[in-house]
């Protein structure tokens, strides 16, 4: 039977093994052999593997601990105490990672106690109660100075000093190491004092730079300090602390003197914007962008400066416009209503440039941009609204005939024009004038390019959907059947043997796609009969059940004049032309007797009379000196007119005002949509709020335009009267759906 181990003596020799180990860790030249690490090893277990009263495994324990309180009480604080700053650091690094060391040794000798009575009476492993030993003896005494030692390293490397990043990072690795798992040494001990020192150290850096730098200067400043920062923490502080110090040091450098710095006077936000200082906007983004709600102040500056330009842009195109006597805007691009149109779309060029690159196409200045370009888009220029002047725009755009521009440049103007579109509120009234002018460029073939004109309908389309195009898309595809309605008939006439004395062509419209015109019951001379006479019979072969009704007022036609000076071509209307083939029989003719020719209103035939005898081109005599056209009055043609152009265009006084009656027209469906949209939301509601019905009826219509609440209100009691709706007896200002 062997005879147990005494404690002393098994304890002796493992203090054999301690006291070499101490050496080693000193420096000694020693080593352990695989003997003697299985002699320390076997004698542990045959220790703690005796029957009781023999059974020292609770002895061992408590003396493995005491092992390193006797290094560190006899070793390591004394050489720790003597040393200060740098290199008490320096020695703290060594003695924790010497004592990490003996953990491992030490927990490898006693290995069976972490197998069999540790884990039994759950106590500290090995490992974690040496470790322990350091942190209750060593780390809660000198913590304090280690964190002071490294805040004045980081101090002296913010003023520009080299310091030993290895030997930092191993310090903070210790804060860390001794939390055993968690944070909350490194945490409270270090990270909260260094986020501390770093604001107190930044607010001083500040409140200097704020005074002695511009703002680009001081943006500079800060981008290269959060830059440094975030390098420090990557060298040697723990990752977990980045977001914690970048976020307060940079509510220190942007957000406390935020106000101060972007309002810094000759070279805060609006400098820069108004010099166009992109690289240091975009670094203003940059900063502002990663503090929260710090993007909204420079949004806001960016939405008023461009607000201002827009502005300062409608006052100088009024201001050119009164200097020119208050000419309407027409198809000169030098026209001032038409040059603030490109140059807000230049403007809105270089802007959308700056949201995209400096701003880094962030939301907040798309909407920024948007509602700035709403605010001077939506003001009238002289009287007349954006939207008239941009449909004027895109009429100039596609009348080019002298300069046009490649299918690429085409498009890219077209979604500027687009995009334009999107910021004006009465984009019903936009579309209403550029059909109004599509009708014109198509009738007077001013262009020539349909593809153009249906690429625009598209993008239109995409934008504001197919009930704003559809009628414009209408038109454009009339007179594209128009052509192919002109080639048939000339073969009818070839197979029909009809020959026509004048060169005749015409166009088929479909009633709803064109503004409405005004018809007439012209007599139209014989020449011009004939070729109706047989368009007539071609169509109604062609089409049976189709009525055609002809508009003359659209009409033009050439007819030479021969005069004795020389022959001149004479551009002029189909009733101008009637009436000028009159005098083909008569030399003179009075009133009363062109009237009953032309079967025409008198005030229609003054009016065209007035062209032909009082206007720039005297092509008839009037008998009278006077200029005002009577009914007494007697009509001479003019031979001796003459002209120095060989074909001249004799124009017409236009009928009534095509501006008001554009409005006019807009303005009664405005009236029907508002009825249509309210009684959708009643029909849908039944019962109804006065104020939520205002608010869903402006919501449901300003797609298209804003309506006016008074117009609403007084579309509500229209509605009432009619029937429709009626108002709740018992809850006020409630209204209700009628079936």
């Amino acid at each position: 039977m062997q005879t147990p181990i005494a404690f002393h003596e098994g304890w002796e020799i493992l203090l054999k093994g301690y006291t070499k180990l101490k050496e080693i860790l000193e420096g000694l030249p020693r080593k352990f052999t695989s003997e003697e690490y299985m002699e320390l090893y076997s004698i542990i277990y045959n220790m703690c593997t005796q029957k009781p009263p023999n059974d020292y495994s609770e002895k061992i324990y408590d003396e493995y601990k005491k092992l390193f309180e006797e290094y560190i009480d006899s070793t390591v604080l004394p050489s720790l105490t003597e040393k200060h700053d740098e290199f008490m650091l320096r020695e703290l690094v060594q003695r924790w990672s010497n004592h990490k060391v003996m953990v491992r040794w030490l927990s490898r000798f006693c290995h069976y106690l972490d197998r069999y009575y540790i884990v039994r009476r759950t106590l500290d492993s090995l490992k974690l109660a040496g470790e322990n030993e350091f942190k209750n003896h060593v780390y809660l005494k000198m913590h304090a100075k280690a964190k002071d030692a490294l805040l004045a390293l980081i101090m002296r490397e913010r003023e520009g000093e080299q310091i030993d990043k290895a030997l930092m990072k191993n310090v903070v690795d210790m804060y860390v190491e001794i939390g055993m798992g968690g944070m909350q040494n490194y945490e409270e001990d270090f990270e909260k004092h260094m986020v501390d020192d770093s604001v107190e150290y930044y607010s001083r850096k500040a409140s200097v730079w704020i005074v002695e730098d511009s703002c680009p200067e001081y943006m500079v400043k800060a981008e290269e300090t959060l830059r440094k920062e975030k390098e420090r923490v990557l060298n040697y502080l723990h990752s977990n602390s980045e977001q914690k110090l970048v976020e307060r040091v940079q509510k220190e450098l942007l957000v406390v003197p935020g106000a101060q710095l972007l309002d810094k006077e000759d070279s805060g936000c609006w400098t820069l914007l108004r010099n166009d200082k992109e690289d240091d906007l975009s670094r203003m983004f940059r900063l502002y962008s990663k503090v929260s709600e710090g993007l909204v102040p420079v949004a806001a500056m960016f939405k008023k400066h461009v607000t201002n330009e827009g502005t300062a842009l409608l006052q100088q195109a009024e201001e050119a416009t009164a200097a020119s006597s208050g000419n309407k805007p027409s198809a000169e691009a030098g026209d001032p209503g038409l040059v603030f149109i490109k140059k807000v779309i230049e403007l809105h060029d270089k802007y959308m440039g700056y949201v995209l690159n400096c701003f880094q196409n962030h939301s907040l200045f798309h909407k920024a941009l948007k509602e700035a370009f709403e605010v001077f888009c939506n003001k009238s220029m002289a009287g007349y609204s954006s939207a008239e002047l941009l449909s004027t725009f895109c009429d100039i755009i596609f009348k080019k005939k002298g300069d046009r521009e490649s299918e690429e440049a085409m498009e890219e103007t077209l979604d500027k024009v687009v995009t334009l579109l999107a910021y004006i509120s009465d984009k019903d009234l936009f579309a209403e004038f550029c059909r109004k002018k599509l009708a014109r460029r198509l009738l007077r073939g001013d262009t020539d390019n349909l593809d153009n004109e249906r690429m625009f309908l598209t993008k239109l389309k995409q934008q504001s959907g197919a009930q704003f195009t559809s009628k414009m898309e209408g038109a454009v595809n009339d007179i594209t059947l128009s052509k192919d309605d002109q080639k048939n008939f000339k073969e009818y006439l070839c197979l029909n043997n009809a020959n026509l004395t004048l060169e005749f062509s015409t166009t088929v419209l479909t009633t709803g796609n064109w503004p409405t015109y005004k018809t007439s019951d012209l007599h139209l001379p014989e020449e011009m009969a004939k070729c109706v006479e047989e368009f007539w019979k071609y169509y109604a072969e062609k089409h049976k059940s189709r009525k055609l009704t002809w508009i003359y007022t659209l009409g033009n036609c050439s007819v030479k004049g021969n005069f004795e000076p020389k022959p001149i071509e004479l551009i002029v209307s189909t009733h101008q032309g009637a009436l000028l083939l009159l005098f083909n029989t008569s030399e003179t003719l009075s009133f009363s007797e062109i009237v009953t020719h032309l079967n025409l209103p008198n005030d229609e035939v003054i009016r065209i009379l007035h062209s032909l005898s009082c206007g720039k081109y005297k092509i008839l005599l009037l008998g009278s000196n006077t200029k005002t056209i009577s009914a007494s009055d007697t009509f001479t043609f003019n031979s001796k007119f003459t002209d120095k152009m060989r074909r001249i265009k004799v124009p017409v006084p236009p009928l009534q005002d095509e501006r008001k009656k554009v409005t006019e027209d807009v303005d009664k469906e405005r009236k029907y949509s508002i009825d249509a949209a309210l009684v959708r939301i009643m029909k849908s509601r039944k019962v109804l709020g006065h104020q939520q019905l205002l608010t869903e009826c402006i919501e449901l219509l300003q797609r298209m335009f804003k309506p006016d609440v008074k117009t609403i209100k007084r579309r509500i009691e229209d509605l009432i009267t009619r029937e429709f709706l009626e108002r709740d007896s018992e809850i006020p200002n409630t209204f209700k759906y009628l079936a």
